[in-house]
């Protein structure tokens, strides 16, 4: 039974009703779609939200693009798999629970023990899962929920024990002391993309260090010096390299070896840098290049150790004002400059400052070589299927980006010292060590304390997601992993492609030696207006829900996908939104107009066979329908996704209810082309807006929108039907021209709507052709009482005339001329003294100095307006 659209489209009364629709129909399985066995698949991920805290706009943006492809992919027949879950962010997760509970309870998470805090933990998991899945279904997301996954569910424990042990196997993974990035605050290491780099103004000390006078911003670091490096090109000190130093100190004399290495720069300070291998990454890689000894100072809990004298125990900032001091009274302060600008290493989680110090830990080798990988290491694979574009980047300068990072990789350390994640699959006895996906067999086992980065698990999401291991045997994919690996898209946004995208892709390499994903789009980071990043701190976040209640879903998906770009950030702006909810109750509108003019014996009308055009008119709107279809088509194909939006915008709003429903108001009998063309636009615009389409095809239709055919429309189809006549469309467009030109002529000569003109229009090659169209041209809002179309004629003095081409018009008895002209004259006079006045306004300098360049602008913009009205009523005298 059909049910009549209300005469307003209220999202907040369909939105939940239709989803709930959408998922009891199964259909989001692609196991339950009505396809043949050959189909193709088509699967993307859901990149999983971190469970700390709700969905932010950003989200937003992520969940409509990757819907819009989902959906029109299930459109177009494919076995289309949308993959949702979330990541349980490790140590993100445990940092907010214990500064919850701190604040509520003055306890740390030693105060509550291991038990109690993973307790606690887990309930806010629970609790912001839950907050997280309901956010998604608000924004209309077709995931699969039959498939949901969690980076830490016990089938994603099981494959992420796997992977570590298949690593540690093939001597991938290791367990050793190397210099790493250290969170003191946290109390864990960071990998190198974890760490974020502010800059700031500090000192730069310069030091009297033996023979050389060398700068340093930190002074404290001095105690574990083990050489002093200059630029193997640098002629001041030739003599001095490989020669070992006695150095005055503030805990004595120290010796140090003068090594040449090109690490160091020749115009930075004097050209000499101390080097402290176990606290800079940098002067590690010269102390193992050249041999050198390295000293640790500071400690987990970024203080000084025991064996740095009178200082231990002090933090690294207290211990650099108390050894500057020191060495101020000893003379070893050349100077301070305070106007230093350099970039402090930051926990992009804590916020604290880094501080490099060797660690035993647990390391991913990216160098070694795998037989598994033809005899490449993984990041020499992960390299290749950039450089080779078998993955592809959107757009594609990322490509370089990724390879850049590549190139510079190190060993990843992939073990942290949090109590929340993953736990090692490794235990010890003694000096004996065990690796294993079960714990070992007997007593006195000790297991491995430390969890796993997040990132390891979270780097097999496209492959754990699709049952590996348990879908992998002998070597070769079967079940869900064979129909949807590798995934078709990972759509992510650009600012993680090194923290998650380069790891995925070294990941899968491994475990089935086949890339995770064939393309890569990157979107951009929404901004806010004034284009800042957005954040709670600075109180200029959007929570999406609440622009859900007040505009519906359709209109905040359809503002974030259009005048967006891959790749580039855009704004958020509620007045887009507002725009885009105003074009969706249009559309609404439309689709009732047409509902309800026509027979709903009509309704049962293909949305697959092109009616039967019987007029210019029908000619042209359905040649435009189906360019239009090409377009889109091509555009949704090359992930030109505001680009199809702004075609579609035009068709539905200028060619459709600008036009052709004017039309269908005068020339009758054309409900099977008002229902083919409505059927066929609320298929093209569902991916982009899926509940008002929705409920749209609902009232008219049994089955579900979103399983609906996606129209086709190749360019032979319209010469092969002959029922669409291209020639005859433009001459379609012809009329248009003619009909607008006559409404600007009016409107230009200032000529009241209520007034008729005769009108006489000669057609020369176009004759016969305006004659057939004359009721349109009459009706259309050209406010014509008689219409007389000749071939050609003399040219009529004292009418209004407008020249189209070979085509002439003329308005006859449009105005009195003696009164219009006088009229014309006062208001021509009055634009006189306003130019005059503004003219002088914008001449005064001191004004254009000192008023906003908004006011400026405004002004110059009124003087242009005064002058472009002043030259068209000078014309308009002119003429009569």
């Amino acid at each position: 039974m059909n049910k009549e659209l209300d005469k307003v489209y209220n999202p907040g009364e369909n939105e939940d009703n239709i989803y709930k629709k959408w998922e009891e129909s199964g259909l989001f399985n692609p196991d339950n779609l009505d396809l043949p066995k050959d189909a193709k698949s088509y699967s993307i991920v859901l990149p999983p939200p971190n469970i700390t805290a709700n969905l932010h706009i950003g989200h937003s943006c992520m969940l409509a693009v990757e819907d819009l492809m989902i959906r029109y992919k299930r459109m177009n027949g494919y076995r289309a798999l949308w993959l949702p879950g979330t990541d349980h962010a490790a140590i993100a997760t445990q940092m907010v629970v214990e500064k919850r509970i701190f604040q509520e309870t003055g306890k740390t998470r030693h105060d509550l023990g291991k038990e109690k805090l993973l307790e606690e933990i887990w309930k806010f998991l629970k609790n912001t899962q839950a907050t997280i899945l309901k956010q998604t279904r608000k924004m209309g997301s077709s995931l699969d929920w039959s498939r949901e996954a969690f980076t830490f569910d016990e089938e994603r424990q099981r494959a992420v024990n796997r992977m570590f042990v298949d690593m540690y196997q093939a001597g991938v993974i290791y367990r050793g002391e190397r210099i790493v990035n250290w969170c003191p605050h946290c109390h864990s290491t960071l990998a190198d993309d974890e760490v974020e780099y502010k800059e700031q103004t500090s000192k730069l000390y310069w030091i009297k260090y033996g023979p050389f006078v060398l700068a340093t911003s930190r002074p404290e670091t001095k105690l574990g010096d083990t050489a002093v490096a200059v630029h193997p090109n640098d002629s001041r000190y030739k003599e001095l390299v490989g020669k070992k130093l006695e150095i005055n100190g503030v805990l004595g004399t120290f010796e140090v070896t003068v090594v040449a290495d090109k690490a160091v720069e020749m115009d930075f300070g004097s050209g000499v840098i101390k080097v402290t291998p176990a606290h800079s990454f940098v002067d590690n890689e010269i102390a193992k290049r050249h041999k050198l000894l390295s000293k640790k100072i500071i400690n987990e809990d970024g203080r000084m150790m025991e064996n740095c004298g009178k200082y231990a125990g002090l933090t690294t900032q207290e211990a650099r004002e108390a050894i500057f001091i020191d060495m101020k009274k000893m003379g070893l302060i050349d100077h301070v400059d305070d106007t230093y600008i350099n970039k402090i290493a930051c926990c992009y989680r804590c916020d604290s400052i880094i501080e490099p110090l060797p660690s035993e830990q647990w390391f991913i080798n990216v160098d070694k070589k795998l037989e598994r990988l033809g005899g490449k290491s993984l990041k020499e694979k992960a390299l290749e299927v950039a450089q080779t574009k078998e993955i592809e980047f959107i757009p594609e300068r990322f490509n370089k980006r990724y390879q850049d990072w590549m190139e510079n990789l190190h060993d990843w350390c992939i073990s942290r010292q949090i109590w929340f994640g993953h736990s090692i699959p490794v235990w010890y006895k003694d000096k004996e060590i065990y690796v294993g996906e079960e714990a070992p067999i007997g007593d006195n086992w000790i297991k491995d304390e430390d969890t796993l980065d997040t990132w390891f698990s979270s780097g097999m999401w496209t492959f754990s997601t699709l049952g590996w291991p348990d879908n992998f045997k002998d070597g070769k994919k079967i079940n869900d992993l064979l129909k949807f690996h590798p995934t078709q898209v990972l759509e992510t946004g650009y600012e993680i492609l090194t923290l998650w995208v380069s790891r995925m892709v070294m990941m899968s390499l491994f475990a089935l030696g086949e890339i995770p994903f064939e393309k890569v789009y990157l979107h951009g980071t929404i901004l806010d207006i004034k284009g800042k990043k957005m954040s709670k701190s600075k109180g200029n976040g959007v929570d999406p829900v609440s622009v859900i209640e007040k505009y519906g879903a359709d209109a905040l998906r359809l503002s974030l996908l259009m005048g967006s770009t891959p790749g580039n950030d855009s704004r958020y702006n509620e007045e887009r939104v507002e725009a885009k909810r105003n074009f969706i109750n249009k559309l609404w509108n439309i689709s009732r107009f047409i509902l309800t003019s026509i027979n709903q014996d009509f309704y049962k009308t293909s949305s697959a066979v092109l009616p039967e055009a019987k007029t210019l008119a029908d000619k042209w709107i359905l040649t435009s329908l189906l360019n239009v279809i090409n377009l889109v088509n091509n555009d949704l194909d090359n992930f030109s996704y505001s680009a199809a939006a702004e075609k579609l915008t035009s068709f539905t709003w200028d060619s459709l209810a600008d036009w052709y429903l004017e039309i269908a108001k005068i020339e009758k009998n054309k409900e099977e082309i008002l229902i083919y063309i409505l059927k066929n636009i609320l298929i093209l615009w569902h991916p982009f807006i899926p509940f008002v389409t929705e409920t749209i095809w609902q009232s008219f239709n049994s089955d579900l929108l979103m399983v609906a055919a996606w129209p086709k429309a190749e360019k032979n189809e319209i010469s092969d039907a002959d029922k669409v006549n291209n020639e005859n469309s433009t001459s379609f467009l012809k009329v248009q021209e003619l009909i607008v030109a006559i409404r600007n002529a009016r409107s230009e000569n200032k000529i009241e709507p209520a007034k008729k003109l005769e009108t006489i229009i000669y057609g020369h090659g176009y004759t016969e052709m305006l004659e057939s169209q004359k009721p349109l041209i009459s009706s259309l809002k050209t406010g014509i009482s008689n219409l007389e179309i000749k071939n050609n004629g003399e040219k009529i003095e004292g009418a209004i005339s407008i020249v189209i081409g070979e085509i002439e018009i003329y308005l006859l008895g449009a105005v009195d001329e003696e009164k219009e002209k006088e009229r014309l004259e006062k208001e021509k006079a009055t634009l006189e003294k306003l130019i005059v006045l503004q003219t002088n306004k914008l001449a005064n300098q001191e004004f254009v100095d000192r008023a906003p360049e908004k006011i400026v602008t405004a002004e110059k913009e009124k003087l242009n307006n005064y002058q472009e009205e002043i030259e068209k009523i000078i014309k308009i005298i002119k003429n009569l």
